[in-house]
């Protein structure tokens, strides 16, 4: 049987064009400094557990955590060692599993050099910030945890042209965040320092996290990043003198 065709038309219809290719390099593959973080607070807790049953006595702690009293005196080291202390299996376990959940893909986003300076950085500030405002000790690396999460909400904000459902992306991260915040308010949590995580995660990823750009390419775009290391390292000095100085100065 023969099939007639209207004038004009292609009874032989070429294929549809192809998908355009997007191409996006991630800075880092491998989360490397989050298997790190991991691994080391891991062998921290260890050491605290083994040193509490033979010798009676949190070694890891007792040097580590932050005493405001030993920091006046000159322990500056305790503004950054608490985020290798945990007080209970359950506490390191949380705070292990969220950096895992968090930290591997916002590592590959940043890079080693970016997402360890921004780990570090807003653990730091978070210290600080509970050094001026809470009295009691304290210890745990969920300082460091809330700037990861606060770099993850600006990440998707500054970016968000690039994601079909950033509101409901960013909405679910500040949910995250008044939960958590909520939950220190009932229980001992040390919400300044999470507070003080909060807002140096959010200052170092606000000038210092990726900024993709879409750049034409035959057969599609790539993802380009406008900011390198150097970006970071400046934000991460100019984060940590700030709040080095707030401690310095206020207390």
């Amino acid at each position: 049987m023969n099939q007639d065709y209207p004038a004009g038309s292609d009874p032989y219809p070429s294929a549809p064009p192809p998908e355009p290719v997007v191409r996006w390099r991630l800075p880092a593959k491998t989360p490397y400094v989050t298997y790190f973080m991991i691994a080391s607070c891991v062998l921290v807790y260890i050491a605290q557990r083994v040193t509490d049953a033979t010798m009676g006595t949190d070694l890891p702690a007792l040097y580590g955590m932050k005493i405001n009293a030993a920091i006046i005196a000159g322990q500056y080291w305790r503004l950054l060692t608490p985020m290798w202390l945990h007080g209970s299996i359950t506490h390191i376990f949380f705070n292990m599993y969220a950096l895992y959940v968090i930290g591997r893909g916002l590592e590959q986003q940043y890079g080693h050099l970016r997402y360890a300076i921004l780990y570090l950085v807003s653990g730091f500030a978070g210290n600080v910030l509970s050094f001026l405002l809470t009295a009691n000790p304290s210890l745990g690396a969920s300082t460091a945890i809330f700037g990861l999460v606060a770099a993850e909400g600006i990440f998707i904000f500054q970016n968000r042209k690039l994601f079909r459902n950033a509101r409901s992306m960013l909405g679910n991260v500040i949910l995250i965040v008044a939960i958590n915040l909520g939950l220190g308010l009932v229980g001992n949590m040390d919400n300044n320092g999470h507070l003080g995580g909060l807002v140096g995660g959010l200052l170092l990823a606000w000038f210092g996290g990726p900024l993709w750009k879409v750049n034409p390419m035959l057969g599609g775009f790539e993802l380009a990043d406008e900011r390198d290391n150097s970006r970071m390292i400046v934000a991460g000095t100019a984060v940590a003198l700030l709040f080095g100085a707030l401690a310095l100065f206020l207390k």
